[in-house]
């Protein structure tokens, strides 16, 4: 697995198959597990297009590859070779990476540093990362010392190579999920399907229709920690979808509640109000890593951000007792172009 999911699964999916003899073409479900989760696929089969014993071998090379590549917990990937290398190290590195790396590179700019893909180190000592040894509120000398150990501005890309100036350590769990899903469609789209949802540790992107022509739904969770349940309803084509939040990866020291979602400049837990966040996105690498940017920027500061740059996003802050929810501008205008009511 490429790590722990650290993100919690707010999106889910209402893509029922629909099979029987209302319709001449049917829908292909397959899954497994993946990235310490689970992955599902579900496609419109229409004649002449190939059943999931096909296409799942597919599929399941893609996340093999990916695993190989980037995983923070097999000494052999591609990506902890490079993390154990010292400060001063450039690594020749497969493609996929590199494209997560100037992914990240660029959403650490647009933001001054609230995004961050070296964190690991950080993540470890707060108890969430791969080498963790416990879930703990670090010392300040801790803190202190960990500071030289992360910074996304020490990494950069010459040719095909990957090079740190400092001892830092590259984790991609902030988006490898959504690259995932968007390289998956690739292929699915390849192989000549048209129609399908695919989701892989709570990321999503739907294209198509579903064979009674209704689009591929999917369900906004509310950010609660016990029974799941449907806050809000997108109907999707073409779009894929992310959310972050604090409510289901965390621990709690001396009354206090600490999220997994981790401030790359305070090098803490975050603590403003916002729950939750979903983004909607042609790619669902950047909803991916928009969203956990968003989270850590906050109610204020992230919505402005999401304002400013045209995504399409919604908000869920703790308000006494309750939650209140705020959507941006381009939000508001795609689910109204589809039909929804935001």
């Amino acid at each position: 697995m490429i790590a722990a999911v650290l993100k919690p699964v707010s999106v889910a999916a209402l893509a029922a198959a629909l099979t029987g003899c209302l319709f001449s073409d049917t829908v292909e479900t397959f899954g497994g597990p993946t990235m310490g989760s689970t992955y599902s696929v579900k496609y419109v089969r229409g004649s002449g297009m190939p059943g999931a014993e096909q296409v799942q071998p597919e599929v399941e090379r893609i996340l093999a590859d990916i695993d190989r590549q980037m995983s923070t917990y097999r000494n052999d990937s591609d990506i902890e070779r490079f993390n154990e290398a010292p400060g001063g190290t450039c690594m020749a590195m497969p493609e996929p990476i590199l494209t997560l790396v100037r992914a990240g590179d660029r959403l650490s700019r647009l933001s001054e540093g609230s995004f961050d893909l070296t964190l690991e180190p950080l993540l470890n000592l707060w108890g969430f990362g791969p080498k963790a040894r416990a879930e703990k509120v670090p010392s300040a000398e801790e803190l202190a010392a960990v500071r030289e150990q992360f910074g996304y501005q020490h990494l950069s890309i010459q040719g095909d190579q990957l090079c740190k100036d400092a001892p830092v350590q590259v984790d991609f769990n902030s988006i490898a999920a959504g690259y995932a899903v968007d390289r998956i469609t690739e292929r699915l789209q390849s192989l000549g399907l048209t129609s399908y949802l695919v989701e892989a540790t709570g990321e999503l992107k739907a294209v198509g229709k579903k064979p009674d022509g209704s689009s591929w739904r999917i369900a906004i969770e509310a950010p609660q920690s016990g029974e799941r349940v449907a806050q809000k309803i997108l109907a999707l084509d073409g779009y894929g979808v992310s959310s972050s939040g604090d409510y289901r990866n965390y621990f709690e020291e001396n009354g206090r509640r600490y999220s997994h979602t981790l401030d790359p400049q305070t090098r803490a837990p975050i603590s403003h109000k916002l729950a939750a966040v979903t983004v909607v996105h042609a790619e669902t690498l950047q909803a991916d890593g928009l969203s956990t940017l968003l989270m850590v920027l906050g109610p204020e500061r992230g919505y402005a951000f999401a304002e400013r740059e045209g995504i399409a996003a919604f908000f869920v802050t703790r308000e006494g007792d309750g939650f209140v929810t705020r959507s941006t501008p381009a939000f508001d205008a795609l689910f109204a172009a589809q039909g929804e009511t935001p």
